[in-house]
C-alpha cells in the first residue's frame, strides 16, 4: 500500500524507505509479526513488545524521536513517518510508550543528570520499564484533585495511597508517581512529580479484569512506601508542570494517523471477504462503504494535523491545545473503525475466542478449545477484544470532555 506523501519523497527518503523495509524484512519473524497484527488493544503482548525493542535498540532505533544526545535519531520529519507507517504495514509489535514516549521527555526536560544518565539509558535497552501512576479512585480527568499523600521524613517521602488503572504494573519495574505533598493552595499546587522502584517495600499490584477479559492494567497500593527525594522530577510541590509538559506527548506527541490507516485499510480488505446484506461483498454495500470512506477521510485529515503539530515540535515549539484536538480526532476514529471492525465480523465476532489473539495481557478464566478451533477468521476474533479494549480511548490522557473543554478556553477563548 503506498502513501499518498510518496509523490513528494526526495531519492533520500525513498532510498531511507527501503532501508527500513528491508531492515523489517529481515528482523521480524513471523511471530513477532502476528503479535502486530493480532493485537487486541494499543499494546502489544509483552514478550513480544520487549523482544522487538531489543532488536531496534541494537540497531539504535528503540527512540527514533529522542534528543540525538541521549540515543535519538538524526532523522527528518517525513523519515519518522516513513519508519512508523512502515513499521505498522510490516505488523511490527507496538512499544510500550510510558517510558520511551512519555516519561523520557520529562525527565530530558527536568531530570538532573544523574537521573538522565540512569533513566534515559536503561528505558532504551528495556531494563527500566516505567508504568503510570495518574489516576486514583476518586481522581481520573478532574488529576489535580488526586490525594495519594506523600509525607516528606528526612531524605524521603513516605508515600500512602493508590493509584488505578496503571497499565502494565505487572510487569514494571519503575513508575512514574503524582503525589500531594501539599494541600495549601490552589489544587494544582502542592504536587510532586516522582519515580518510585516498584521493588520497594509496601507495593501492592491488584490486576484488574478489562471489558475484553484482559488483564492489562491494575490497581497499586501504597503502604509507607519510603522514595529517596532525590527521585523527585522537577522540584517538591512543583509537580503540576511536570505532568503538564508529560501530557503533551501522552496525547498528541505521536503519529496516530498511520496505524489508523493501515487499521482501516485492513479492515476494508476484510470486508471484501465477508458476504453483504445484498449478497455481495460487505465492502461494496453502500452503507457499509460509506462509513469505511468517512473513516479513511478522516484519517487522511488527522495525518495532515499530525504532520503540522509534529513539525511544530520539531523546531522546540510546544503544540499546546493542538495535542488536545489531536487526542480526541485520534481516540475517536479509532473506536469508529473498531465499531466497523465488529459490524464486518458479524456473527464470528461474537464469539470469545482470545486463543486466535495476541492479547495485550493475560486472559483471565479463560480455557482455549483443546483443538484450537476458530470460528472465522483470525481478524474476527480480534474484532470484538479490540473493541471493548478500545472504549478507554476517549478516558485516559484525560477523558475527550475535557479536551473539548482545553479548546474551548484556549482555541475559542470561551
Amino acid at each position: 500500500m503506498e502513501c499518498d506523501m510518496d509523490m513528494a519523497w526526495s531519492d533520500e527518503d525513498v532510498a531511507f524507505r527501503d532501508e527500513i523495509v528491508a531492515f523489517l524484512d529481515e528482523k521480524l519473524t513471523p511471530e513477532l509479526r502476528a503479535a502486530g497484527t493480532l493485537r487486541t488493544s494499543v499494546y502489544a503482548d509483552h514478550e513480544a513488545s520487549m523482544e522487538w525493542q531489543a532488536i531496534l535498540h541494537e540497531r539504535g532505533w528503540a527512540a527514533p524521536a529522542w534528543p540525538v544526545e541521549y540515543g535519538g535519531c538524526d532523522w527528518s520529519l517525513t523519515q519518522h513517518y516513513i519508519f512508523a507507517r512502515e513499521s505498522i504495514l510490516a505488523g511490527a509489535p507496538a512499544l510500550s510508550p510510558m517510558g520511551l514516549r512519555m516519561v523520557a521527555y520529562a525527565i530530558v526536560a527536568f531530570g538532573t543528570d544523574e537521573q538522565k544518565d540512569f533513566f534515559l539509558s536503561g528505558i532504551l535497552d528495556g531494563s527500566v520499564f516505567f508504568c503510570q501512576g495518574y489516576s486514583e479512585p476518586e481522581s481520573g480527568s478532574d488529576l489535580a484533585s488526586l490525594s495519594m499523600a506523600a509525607v516528606e521524613d528526612g531524605d524521603d517521602l513516605v508515600l500512602t495511597g493508590s493509584k488505578i488503572w496503571t497499565t502494565h504494573a505487572a510487569e514494571a519495574n519503575w513508575m512514574f508517581v503524582l503525589v500531594r505533598t501539599s494541600r495549601t493552595g490552589r489544587k494544582q499546587e502542592g504536587i510532586t512529580f516522582i519515580l518510585v522502584d516498584m521493588t520497594s517495600p509496601g507495593i501492592e499490584v491488584q490486576p484488574l479484569v478489562m471489558a475484553s477479559g484482559e488483564q492489562i492494567q491494575a490497581q497499586v497500593f501504597f503502604d509507607g512506601v519510603r522514595v529517596p527525594k532525590a527521585n523527585v522530577l522537577g522540584k517538591i510541590d512543583d509537580g503540576w508542570t511536570v505532568a503538564k509538559y508529560l501530557l503533551v506527548f501522552e496525547r498528541g506527541g505521536g503519529a496516530a494517523a498511520p496505524a489508523l490507516q493501515v487499521m482501516a485499510q485492513r479492515l476494508g480488505e476484510h470486508a471484501a471477504g465477508v458476504v453483504g446484506p445484498d449478497g455481495g461483498p460487505l465492502a461494496d454495500f453502500p452503507p457499509f462503504a460509506a462509513k469505511l470512506a468517512d473513516i479513511k477521510v478522516r484519517t487522511r485529515v488527522l495525518e495532515v494535523l499530525e504532520y503540522r503539530a509534529l513539525a511544530a515540535m520539531s523546531t522546540g515549539k510546544d503544540p499546546g491545545s493542538v495535542a488536545s484536538m489531536l487526542k480526541v480526532l485520534a481516540t475517536e476514529l479509532s473506536q469508529r473503525i473498531t465499531t466497523l471492525g465488529v459490524e464486518a465480523a458479524g456473527p464470528h465476532g461474537r464469539v470469545f475466542q482470545p486463543h486466535a489473539t495476541k492479547p495485550g495481557g493475560p486472559i483471565s478464566q479463560y480455557v482455549p478449545p483443546t483443538d484450537g478451533y476458530v470460528s472465522g477468521e483470525p481478524w474476527q476474533a480480534v474484532a470484538p477484544l479490540h473493541y471493548f479494549n478500545d472504549r478507554a480511548g476517549s478516558i485516559y490522557a484525560g477523558s475527550n470532555e475535557i479536551q473539548r473543554n482545553i479548546l474551548a478556553k484556549a482555541a475559542l477563548g470561551l
